[in-house]
């Protein structure tokens, strides 16, 4: 798998939502070994929350192809194995690899499927930081064969405060359903501004006069991946298995930092 030396790496000038600003490439996967790299990524643990509750470690539920991650949706058809009735396949580098605050974009294809629900997000990597407190980023969420995805904020203050508008914590944006298209997020400590394909979305601002700011804006701190394909739930609605398997391909993941 192609790793990046920071040292050996230059700064490139890209065009930031908010202006021009210049990042520097700090790390990339680029998935062309055809292995995943076991000190970076696992695949994720199944769950009991509708995003987990059919992630599997089966192999057909994973891939290589032309240097791509392939993640899958698949019926399955050993109930015996495994009483869920579809399979899911995600990665995630919990407790493996740290995302500073910066700038974090994943390079992906989503085929759609009635009940599909693929998914690129952050969490915090401190595994002391219990959700929703330490705050979760949805980069993207995709439904069935929507022409949009979900870009979307959460933490205590949108859940359990139930402060969603106040500001606004989420917003949707058009993309190319035929076509690999980059999702991204800039965390800055006093805002998370959502892009795809380098046009903005929307900022999700910081809060300063709030008596407790952190618990709206606990975005700022190291997080780590999640890329996962996932099916069915009550937001995304049910399954129709004649659609499987559907994937998701994913090119690569890339994080820089605001260059000094």
């Amino acid at each position: 798998m192609k790793k990046v030396c920071v040292a050996a790496l230059a700064v490139v000038a890209l065009a930031s939502c908010a202006g021009k600003e210049e990042w520097k490439l700090v790390w990339e996967e680029n998935f062309d070994s055809g292995v995943l790299d076991t000190a970076v990524w696992s695949k994720t643990d199944r769950g009991t929350a509708d995003w987990a509750d059919t992630q599997s470690k089966d192999e057909r539920c994973f891939a290589f192809r032309d240097g791509k991650l392939v993640l899958r949706g698949i019926v399955n058809d050993n109930l015996e194995a495994d009483t869920a009735h579809q399979l899911t396949g995600g990665v995630w580098t919990k407790d493996k690899k740290a995302f500073e605050p910066g700038r974090i974009e994943v390079r992906a294809k989503l085929n759609g499927a009635r009940g599909a629900w693929p998914a690129i997000w952050l969490l915090p990597f401190d595994k002391n930081v219990k959700w929703p407190k330490g705050g979760e980023i949805d980069m993207m969420e995709r439904l069935n064969h929507d022409t949009i995805v979900y870009q979307t904020a959460h933490s205590y203050y949108t859940h359990i405060l139930g402060k969603k508008d106040e500001p606004k914590n989420f917003s949707t944006i058009g993309f190319n359903p035929d076509e690999f298209n980059t999702y991204g997020v800039d965390i800055y400590p006093d805002s998370l501004v959502f892009h795809v394909n380098g046009v903005r979305n929307f900022a999700y601002p910081r809060m300063p006069e709030l008596p407790d700011s952190v618990s709206q804006f606990p975005y700022h701190q190291p997080m780590f991946l999640l890329i996962d394909m996932q099916l069915g739930g009550s937001w995304v609605g049910a399954v129709d298995t004649t659609e499987l398997p559907v994937e998701m391909e994913v090119d690569w993941v890339r994080h820089y930092v605001r260059a000094e």
